[in-house]
């Protein structure tokens, strides 16, 4: 079992520039590390879930230039980076100004790799390890990447996100069109072409958008 989540991360990636936001940097694995191939099976024998915070994903890139590049949506604000990963996105966010960004995530791991990325790109950021779904917290700001690949979650995220938006934060969703995107409420902001790892895509570039829920009049 791995006793010290910091000392790992530290060991099995490098400190890399974002490819769409190379601003800002991410601790992230190597793609011809051989931990990074191993099963989920494997992973679980040496105390490791799946190491989703080790890569800059295609939501979480879009969503994070599209918040740098309109700061008006998070600063001065109180904001909500909900299944934050490596924290990019919420590093974005106080780079951009927000007033306090809380980065969630229910993997220790992500919450340890937040605090290393978030400590690299000289921001400080709230971590906590929750399932927020269904809370409400006053957040003014809420983002969300790469939250749609699994039907039973994404409806959950959906419903939860939409009503947050509904009583008036600003939600914004990172997406490169996975299967359970909920397109028909939502319309798009912004359209990216984003460098990815081509070990977890099936492609080297992905379209990404960034999203915003539809209202009725």
């Amino acid at each position: 079992m791995i006793s010290d989540p910091i000392a790992f991360i530290r060991a099995e990636t490098r400190l890399l520039p974002v490819p769409h936001t190379p601003e800002l940097s991410l601790h992230v694995a190597d793609e011809a590390t051989e931990l990074w191939q191993k099963t989920e099976d494997e992973l679980g024998e040496i105390g490791l879930p799946p190491p989703f915070w080790a890569f800059a994903w295609a939501g979480g890139q879009a969503l994070a230039r599209y918040v740098l590049d309109n700061p008006a949506t998070v600063r001065e604000r109180r904001v909500l980076d909900f299944a934050s990963g490596s924290g990019l996105v919420a590093i974005a966010a106080m780079k951009a100004g927000a007033r306090e960004v809380t980065a969630c995530d229910i993997d220790s791991f992500a919450v340890a790799a937040i605090g290393l990325n978030a400590r690299a790109n000289n921001v400080q950021v709230t971590c906590l390890q929750a399932d927020l779904i269904g809370q409400d917290l006053g957040w003014e700001t809420v983002l969300a990447g790469d939250i749609c690949y699994e039907r039973d979650l994404a409806e959950r995220v959906t419903d939860w996100l939409f009503a947050l938006s509904e009583r008036g934060a600003i939600v914004l969703i990172g997406d490169p069109g996975r299967s359970y995107l909920p397109q028909d409420r939502l319309e798009r902001l912004a359209l990216y072409e984003v460098p990815v790892t081509r070990t977890l895509e099936d492609a080297d570039i992905k379209k990404t958008s960034v999203w915003r829920f539809r209202h009725n009049p």
